[in-house]
Formats: structure tokens, sequence, C-alpha cells
């Protein structure tokens, strides 16, 4: 149970949107513009390094809704995301992409953990520096909604196949609030 009076079985941040929706937007426009709007980096790998910051975080909203979305996005390869769960050195992702994890994982401890040769060993593997910033916001934002998340106790979904149909939205509508994409249709 949530700590505070949220629509009831509205999972995660949505019904904390809900709530608030003069903040929300600017949460869900922020998250749109990470993990949509152009990049470098895909939006599957912008959504697996978003799951994976949750993941490390421990909040399984994020999580699991995140990883559904990269789930969705890799399509066939869908088991990267599992793949880097589980060990993400060993997981069947480019170098330079293993470099970005691992500085969205130091992120997630601390952003003054992140060195020079940090950035200078994803710097040869080929990222650039719009690459590494998007990591390094992707990961910053990411401990603000998993702790916003799991701070006010938001409804947590412990059906897998919830999250299936939330990853497919996410992927592909992206990030607005609910009534907004029929508005920005117009």
């Amino acid at each position: 149970m949530a700590h505070i009076k949220v629509p009831e079985n509205v999972p995660g941040i949505r019904s904390l949107v809900m709530f608030r929706p003069e903040t929300g937007k600017y949460l869900y426009s922020l998250a749109q513009t990470l993990l949509r709007d152009d990049s470098p980096l895909s939006p599957a790998e912008r959504e697996l390094i978003a799951a994976y910051v949750s993941h490390r975080n421990n909040c399984m909203f994020c999580r699991n809704s995140h990883a559904a979305a990269a789930r969705h996005l890799y399509d066939e390869k869908a088991t990267i995301v599992d793949d880097v769960f589980l060990d993400m050195q060993e997981a069947p992702v480019s170098d330079k992409l293993k470099a970005l994890l691992h500085i969205a994982g130091k992120v997630q401890i601390n952003g003054k953990a992140v060195t020079p040769e940090d950035i200078e060993a994803a710097r040869l593997l080929g990222a650039d520096d719009r690459s590494i910033h998007d990591t390094v916001l992707i990961a910053a934002a990411f401990c603000m909604f998993n702790r916003y998340v799991d701070g006010l106790a938001s409804f947590t979904p412990t059906n897998a196949d919830e999250y299936v149909e939330m990853g497919r939205r996410m992927a592909e509508k992206g990030y607005v609030l609910p009534g907004e994409q029929e508005r920005s249709k117009r």
C-alpha cells in the first residue's frame, strides 16, 4: 500500500503522476527526451540502461517495466536484457555498451565514482560525448525515479505478464501523461 493516497491498483510512477500531474508532466517529458528523442544510443540501449540502474537499485517496478520495454525494442534479441542483469560483462552486447553500462553502474553508486579512466575507456570503444552524457543523465534520472517510486511505496505488480503489456506500450507510445497522447495527435 502506498504511503500516500493515490489511485488504487495503478502501478508505479503512473499513480504518483496522477496524484500530482503538475510535476508528473515534467517527469514524463524528461523520460521521453532521455529514452525516445534523438541520441546516438538506440531506444533499446537507453531502456536497457534505465532497467540496469533500476535493477541495481532493486526498484522492481522500474526494473521490470523498463526491462519489458527494452525486450520489446530488442525484439529477437530480447534475452540480452536478462543476460545483462545476470552478468553485464559477459552479456552479448557491444564493448562500447558494456563501458557505458559500467559508467551507469558507477553513477548509480555515486556520481563521483565515475573516473576519467572510465570515460576514456568508453571513448576508446567508440562512445562520443553525447553517448556518455545521455548514459550519465539516464542513470542519474533513474536513481531519482527509483527513489520516487519506492520512497512512496507505489503499487508494484508481481505478475510478470502485466509488465509485457506495459513494456510494449512504453516502447511503442513513449512517455506521455495519460490523455496527452490523444491531444498530441490533433
